[in-house]
């Protein structure tokens, strides 16, 4: 994934979803990424990172758990969690890294 860096670098924050294709929890959080997208609008970005296609990527972020969920924010993370999460706390978190 080649065009990694430039997806986070901006001031946009870019919520990343490191996931599997086998992971259960992972096939719950999608619908709600697409919720989150229809909400956020171009406030932010959304992408998604195969953790088996994308395994350096993966070791450098030090994905352990999948879902693990990261938003960048000028090339930095600004919050980090692993597992299943709603919605409206992913809308919350992406909110607060707009305001600062």
């Amino acid at each position: 994934m080649e065009d990694f860096e430039k997806l986070i670098g901006g001031a946009k924050p870019t919520l990343v979803d490191f996931y599997a294709t086998w992971c259960g929890p992972c096939k719950m959080q999608a619908p709600i990424l697409e919720q989150v997208k229809q909400s956020v609008g171009d406030k932010a970005n959304i992408i998604k990172v195969d953790i088996d296609r994308n395994a350096e990527l993966a070791n450098r972020y030090r994905v352990q758990s999948v879902p693990t969920l990261i938003i960048f924010q000028n090339g930095e993370p600004v919050w980090r969690a692993s597992g299943l999460h709603q919605a409206a706390d992913l809308e919350a978190k992406i909110n607060e890294a707009l305001a600062h």
